[in-house]
């Protein structure tokens, strides 16, 4: 059976917890066959891929969103339309639920063929118009217009690609991979299962909540939008896999059905790190963070908090370890804030062999204001590593656990708060005997539930399901 791998934003051009999952399925389900389709926002990244390509990924078909600028639509053109299907628009554009078959029917009927066209089309302008007069009156049309445009766009866009005819169509992420999958399964009648390592719809709520390219009287709408999304791919998945029990218990908040919903945590090759030795050096304490430099991962959060460790602990060294290269505007800025602080001992190590700095790290931390289940906790579990982490997806269950009975692995803090992380790291600081302790922990507990192994045999029960 050959499988549809559907990917945005990540595998094979970024790294990242996605893309090293999807890595180690296909290189390690190699009975199956994979096409890739990958949705990017920048072509210039056509080609260059972060991964060698396992030998079972038999086609990667690559869609970049840029492209749309260069595209170009006629005006006037005018589509025959049914009730149902203009129904669905208005809903569509309104941000109201709506029924999406007829609009996979108009897509599967190629009643479409250049989506800028309809964009300039006759029916489009009397579709946004009566929504526009039923909704959004009291803001300025041509607000309301860019504002449908730039939301339908690359929906539309999408819808125009041809999706390969798979046995199988697997999303990494809900959203518009997610609307892809759903799509095939209309066209194809092939089953189709969604992997949420993050919750999609609640990520883009933060961050258009956060923007500043959406005026503020249609954040709700771009919101609901994607939920909108969201609860229909939900509805067409077969089989809706998660990580950990709170992102299930969110997408049943968003419209899953409890019953589609099966969780499978991460996994690791744990032997990996088996020859990874306790610090001999104590000379200074070490804190290490495993990490893209990257706003997500709210590295000026982490400086300030090193700030208020350093007046405490002189000896205190912060290595943040991995690609600076990813957003170099923001490296600069953190770069910046550190000169700005006159801060010394802040190491921005850039891409290294991170098995080789763990190694001489006595405590791991992670700042981030967005995450599923990271794989750097469990390679710090493994390495015997006490970890510091902001509550966010599923780290609190990986380092307190699920009542395991095995204990703590490491301290949780709120998010963007300086003052909690910089204690945190002054407790286990001062303590050695407690850092050996949750760093026994948390060894038990990656062994025990988040190997490789485990996560490679239930995809391979998986997919043998939908065979």
């Amino acid at each position: 059976m050959n499988i549809c791998m559907l990917f945005e934003g990540s595998y094979p051009h970024v790294t990242g917890g996605v893309s090293t999952w999807a890595q180690l399925l296909m290189e390690n389900i190699n009975t199956r066959n994979f096409t890739l389709y990958t949705i990017g926002a920048d072509n210039r990244l056509r080609g260059k891929f972060k991964y060698d390509l396992p030998a079972n990924v038999i086609d990667v078909r690559e869609v970049f969103l840029d492209t749309i600028i260069k595209g170009r639509g006629s005006y006037g053109s005018r589509y025959r339309l049914s009730t149902e299907i203009r129904n669905s628009l208005k809903g569509l554009m309104a941000g109201r639920d709506m029924e999406w078959e007829p609009i996979f029917e108009m897509v599967k009927n190629r009643r479409i063929k250049n989506s800028l066209d309809f964009f300039m089309s006759i029916d489009f302008f009397d579709i946004l118009r009566d929504t526009y007069s039923e909704n959004y009156a009291n803001v300025p049309f041509t607000d309301f217009f860019w504002t449908i445009r730039s939301m339908l766009l690359p929906l539309f866009y999408l819808m125009q690609q041809p999706v390969p005819e798979a046995g199988l169509y697997h999303s990494a992420s809900n959203g518009y991979t997610g609307f892809v999958g759903a799509l095939a399964k209309h066209i194809y009648k092939k089953p189709f299962i969604l992997t949420e390592h993050g919750i999609y719809s609640r990520e883009r709520e933060e961050e258009i909540i956060k923007s500043r390219w959406v005026s503020r009287q249609f954040k709700d709408l771009w919101i609901n939008f994607f939920k909108s999304i969201s609860k229909m791919v939900y509805g067409y998945a077969d089989g809706v896999y998660t990580l950990f029990e709170k992102n299930r218990e969110l997408e049943m908040e968003l419209g899953c059905p409890g019953e589609k919903i099966h969780i499978i945590p991460n996994g690791i090759y744990t032997r990996e790190f088996d020859d990874i030795k306790p610090r001999s050096d104590k000379d200074h304490l070490n804190i290490g963070s495993i990490t893209r430099v990257a706003p997500i991962k709210d590295i000026k959060t982490m400086i300030q908090s090193f700030n208020m460790v350093k007046r405490s602990y002189s000896n205190a060294q912060l290595y943040i370890i991995g690609p600076n290269d990813e957003d170099k505007e923001y490296y600069e800025e953190c770069r910046l804030l550190v000169e700005r602080l006159k801060l010394e001992d802040v190491i921005f190590t850039g891409r290294v062999d991170i098995k080789e700095y763990m190694e001489k790290m006595d405590i791991l931390l992670l700042t981030s204001i967005s995450e599923g289940q990271p794989f750097v906790i469990l390679e710090g579990m493994a390495a015997g590593k006490p970890f510091i982490s902001t509550d966010v997806g599923g780290c609190s269950e990986l380092i307190y656990g699920r009542d395991d009975g095995l204990g703590r692995s490491g301290m949780v803090v709120p998010m963007m708060n300086p003052t909690a992380i910089a204690g945190a790291i002054m407790k286990l600081g001062q303590d050695e005997s407690l850092r050996k302790k949750m760093g026994d922990t948390g060894k038990k507990r990656v062994r025990k539930y988040y190997t490789a192994e485990k996560c490679i045999e239930s995809y391979k029960n998986v997919y043998k399901l939908f065979e």
